[in-house]
């Protein structure tokens, strides 16, 4: 349930209605909106006093939540979120578009920074790369782990792009937080929950990719257990999913933008790259979930595709990367939107 207050409400009257909260063994989560206060109240319910709390001074109302996933959801918080990543704080959620490119995995020093280079000038705000690669086959490019972290790192130095890459184990959360500007679950491990409670530690912006087979519940059931861990900055991620189709690595369901914004208030990314598998859909699936709602776009870009240690046929080249980001300005003017 949520615990409205009314406007003119102090801070001390806030304080008084989360100890009421606490006395009852709930956990509170308390969200400070353009007019009002709002106080969600998380935990078993059933023995509650809705009453007791109703009556404490400049409380407005009593709200329950009904869907499984309460901070996450449109019920407990009406404003989008709004998430600053990177060194220049780029707001994500908010009306501009945000351009994450890079390659799947970082490669070499001379490969990161060249692409991150070509990124920052195509007016991209992140740069994606992979220093521990989560591959299908044991025999396929694992990445270069610590020292891709610090690659990552200094192409931040010099070109100031948010860093996102992925962990994909608990005893890699403290370093890849240390390094990087946004985590990223990957959708092999979005039910991971451990893993998730671990990066709702960090304090990091995460970005959460939908896992292949998952439901839109579950998905955001997902990004529940980051924010109930204490972390309210959650990227939802859109990476397609598994169909019977076989001209696409997986179906990307652009659907899912204006039905996740009739749930949540989270910001929503598309990943068009392992959305069709293809480099030549890239461009079409970008500018589609633009004009859908989509929030910012994660691409994957190389400077070689063709010899790309992973993903090579879903990469876009630098220089496609400058003329898509064109297009997407022009989508992003027509929706009402900046890019």
């Amino acid at each position: 349930m949520i615990v409205v207050m009314k406007p003119d409400a102090t801070q001390e009257q806030i304080n008084h209605v989360v100890a009421l909260v606490h006395e009852y063994g709930l956990k509170d989560h308390v969200i400070c909106g353009t007019d009002r206060t709002v106080i969600a109240c998380l935990g078993d319910k059933r023995a509650v006093d809705k009453g007791a709390i109703e009556n404490a001074p400049m409380v407005e109302k009593i709200v329950p939540i009904l869907a499984p996933y309460k901070m996450a959801s449109l019920e407990v918080k009406k404003d989008k979120t709004q998430i600053l990543i990177g060194p220049e704080r780029f707001p994500l959620g908010g009306t501009k578009i945000g351009v994450i490119a890079g390659p799947c995995a970082v490669e070499s020093r001379q490969q990161i920074l060249q692409t991150a280079r070509q990124a920052k000038a195509a007016g991209c705000i992140g740069l994606r790369g992979g220093a521990f690669k989560p591959r299908s086959s044991p025999y396929s490019f694992q990445g270069l782990g610590k020292e891709g972290l610090k690659l990552l790192a200094e192409a931040r130095e010099e070109t100031q792009l948010a860093v996102v890459t992925e962990v994909i184990g608990l005893e890699q959360v403290d370093e890849v937080a240390e390094m990087a500007d946004v985590i990223q679950i990957g959708a092999r491990n979005m039910q991971h929950f451990p893993l998730l409670e671990a990066v709702g530690k960090s304090q990091k912006p995460v970005l959460l990719k939908r896992g292949m087979s998952a439901t839109l519940d579950e998905f955001l059931l997902a990004a529940e257990y980051i924010i109930n861990a204490g972390n309210p900055n959650v990227i939802l991620c859109e990476r397609g999913i598994r169909t019977f189709e076989s001209y696409v690595r997986n179906t990307l369901p652009l659907a899912i933008i204006p039905a996740l914004r009739e749930r949540t208030h989270l910001p929503v990314v598309i990943d068009p790259s392992h959305g069709t598998g293809h480099a030549y859909m890239v461009p079409s699936m970008c500018l589609a979930a633009v004009a859908a709602g989509a929030d910012g776009l994660i691409l994957e870009c190389h400077p070689d595709p063709e010899r790309a240690a992973s993903d090579g046929a879903q990469s876009v080249t630098p220089d496609l990367l400058k003329e898509l980001m064109k297009k997407i300005q022009k989508v992003a003017l027509a929706v009402d939107r900046q890019a």
